[in-house]
């Protein structure tokens, strides 16, 4: 027999939790409330630099709410994943991605603590992070030629590397220009960058954002972009695919909340952050930091997580890169 109590009851939970939440997701974000916005690095790298530069002007469009932008470094942004995947998905706490926690974690990492597609609701493409190969200012090595020199040689160069990215290009040019080098881990880049002027190590990829004032003081010194193709951003700059082709990877960064956002916080979330990526004076500003805005709909961005995560799988596979 049917229990019409228990059905009752069940009604009416579900109406309420789903009135719960629609009451939550209108007028969303609501004045006094304050939105945290989670970086997977330390102040100073690169993503750090680009979110502050964008939720400036993100700031302006939320009248009456507190921003805040708090660094989790660590762990290929594995960290602030976890935090994030975790947290209330109210559209308070949210998440700005990279590729390396999304498209790399997964291939470098035997356990990890969070389903990028699982566990988070996907809201808009940011940003691409051009890469380029950098040596130290004083480095004997002034060119790419004299790179490649230096690795026909038999040298053994060490290479540092402060994300991802960096570990599957280090792993990638030892492989392509065929040397033995030594790979060096860090936290984040800004340190990395730090012992590569020291003379700690040899060679590393690093994005343009991050490392723009270290190149223009010369203290470090730009070789090649990280790609096949030269960027239009240092048309000057040779691409690494002229003598190595396959350096073809997507430094992307993105916005995310918790699995479960309402639409509505989605939907707000995306535009405001498309209309300041069109902000002719965002644009301009990520063009002197060495960033490519590139906004999508919330659709694309998902199926773009997709793509990418077995894009990286591929790579870090060929590279010859063990999960650890």
């Amino acid at each position: 027999m049917i229990n019409i109590r228990k059905i009752a009851l069940v009604i009416a939970a579900t109406s309420f939790l789903f009135a719960t939440g629609l009451a939550q997701a209108q007028g969303y974000p609501q004045k006094g409330t304050t939105i945290r916005i989670i970086v997977p690095f330390s102040a100073g790298s690169g993503t750090d630099v680009m979110t502050r530069t964008l939720i400036e002007d993100v700031q302006k469009s939320l009248s009456g709410v507190t921003v805040v932008i708090d660094n989790k470094a660590g762990a290929n942004g594995a960290i602030a994943s976890e935090i994030v995947s975790k947290a209330a998905p109210d559209g308070n706490t949210l998440l700005l991605v990279t590729s390396s926690a999304f498209s790399a974690n997964p291939w470098l990492m035997k356990k990890l603590s969070y389903d990028p597609v699982k566990d988070f609701t996907p809201i808009v493409r940011v940003v691409d992070f051009p890469f380029m190969l950098v040596v130290s200012g004083t480095s004997p090595i002034k060119t790419l030629d004299d790179l490649v020199k230096h690795i026909q040689s038999g040298a053994k160069m060490a290479m540092g590397y402060g994300n991802a990215t960096g570990q599957v290009a280090n792993a990638h040019l030892m492989k392509a220009a065929k040397f033995e080098g030594v790979s060096v881990p860090y936290k984040s880049t800004p340190p990395a960058m730090t012992d590569l002027i020291g003379g700690q190590f040899e060679a590393m990829f690093v994005d343009m954002a991050s490392s723009q004032g270290l190149v223009k003081d010369g203290r470090i010194r730009p070789l090649a972009v990280m790609a096949d193709r030269r960027s239009k951003l240092m048309p000057n700059l040779p691409a690494l695919g002229e003598k190595f082709p396959g350096f073809n990877y997507v430094a992307w960064g993105g916005l995310v909340g918790p699995a479960g956002l309402p639409a509505e916080v989605v939907t707000k979330m995306q535009a405001t952050f498309s209309s300041s990526l069109a902000n002719p004076s965002v644009v301009k500003r990520f063009g002197e930091l060495g960033l490519e805005p590139y906004p999508s709909t919330t659709a694309e961005f998902a199926n773009f997580i997709l793509e990418q995560k077995g894009a990286w799988g591929a790579k870090i596979k060929d590279a010859g890169i063990q999960p650890e």
